[in-house]
């Protein structure tokens, strides 16, 4: 017990110590800022949830003693909530009894695990990522106005920062930016969290401590309502004011999960093919270097939900049926 506790407290104080490491205002804070989840997420998924929220818990604490309340609760809403609710979701898994043959009392096999399933964990990071957008921009204010003058008069004060001559000029692009910038900080926050949910699976998993099989990532899908809920979200974008943002940052969330069940879907269309690593590799390697050819990804996911393409390509990969007497 107390090294279970040791190990709640090593974590939390590692979590605090990168998420308050942005007040630094160093270029490596920012990578530690949004790798803070990481330590909470492996003690969730090698040592359990309840490890995580004690960490969680004391880390908060110690943040708000240090800095103040409003450190306290942003660690807790973005950090320490997300990676316990993570961590346990990884871990969830019900037992499955098998039939009884006909005339038999028990079955004949031993009862399996169904684990929660992936894309099921990716809807709950979309979830977690608008949150934490919409939690960060209601510090600005209550109302649209408020928020896009607020944060456009914080861009024109980085702008005269960097590049005084520059500021008089840019009126127009940055009020496209204030437009983008809760979209923008979703897809960050989206990333971040499948980071570093992904890197804490693999570090319990190369440390022997993962309790549930790595899953096929190629099979990961969103559930079918998740499409409905994004066309809402679309409608609502038309509507203006504190709604339209809220609604486009429900969209740009649910958009990644359906670019990230595009990659899914990619490497599943792709296992005929002898290149298939070098396609593969290119196709990351232009994402990340432009950004803007996710759509195709997100594309690509928005057609497997509606028209079935891995289920349809898989079929046709399945050997023939053998013969009957």
């Amino acid at each position: 017990m107390m090294v279970f506790g040791l190990i709640a407290l090593i974590a939390g104080a590692a979590s605090a110590l990168m998420f308050a490491s942005i007040a630094s205002g160093a270029l490596i804070s920012l990578v530690l800022f949004y790798l803070a989840p990481l330590p909470l997420m492996v003690a969730a998924i090698g040592w359990g949830p309840l490890c995580a929220s004690l960490g969680g818990i004391a880390a908060a604490i110690g943040l708000g003693a240090l800095f103040g309340l409003p450190y306290c609760i942003a660690f807790a809403v973005t950090v320490a909530l997300p990676a316990w609710w993570l961590g346990h979701l990884v871990l969830l898994s019900r037992r499955i009894e098998p039939a009884a043959p006909d005339g038999a009392t028990e079955p004949a096999a031993e009862p399996e695990l169904e684990w929660y399933p992936v894309g099921r964990i990716l809807l709950w990071i979309a979830g977690f990522a608008a949150l934490t957008t919409i939690a960060a921009l209601l510090t600005l204010g209550t109302d649209a106005e408020t928020i896009i003058g607020t944060l456009r008069r914080g861009l024109m004060r980085l702008l005269r920062t960097t590049d005084p001559q520059a500021a008089g000029e840019a009126d127009r692009f940055v009020d496209a930016l204030v437009h983008v910038a809760p979209a923008a900080a979703t897809i960050v926050a989206m990333m971040t969290l499948t980071l570093n949910l992904w890197l804490s699976a693999k570090v319990t998993a190369t440390s022997g401590r993962l309790r549930r099989p790595w899953p096929d990532m190629m099979t990961a899908e969103l559930p079918p309502m998740t499409l409905v809920a994004l066309c809402i979200a679309l409608a609502f974008c038309f509507t203006g004011g504190l709604l339209a943002i809220v609604a486009q940052i429900a969209t740009a969330a649910l958009m990644m999960g359906y670019a990230l069940a595009g990659f899914a879907v990619l490497h599943t269309l792709t296992l005929a093919l002898k290149s298939r690593t070098f396609w593969l590799g290119s196709t990351y390697a232009v994402v990340v270097v432009f950004g803007w050819p996710v759509i195709a990804m997100v594309i690509l996911g928005l057609a497997d939900a509606v028209f079935g393409f891995r289920e349809r390509f898989l079929r046709t990969r399945q050997p023939p049926p053998l013969p009957t007497v």
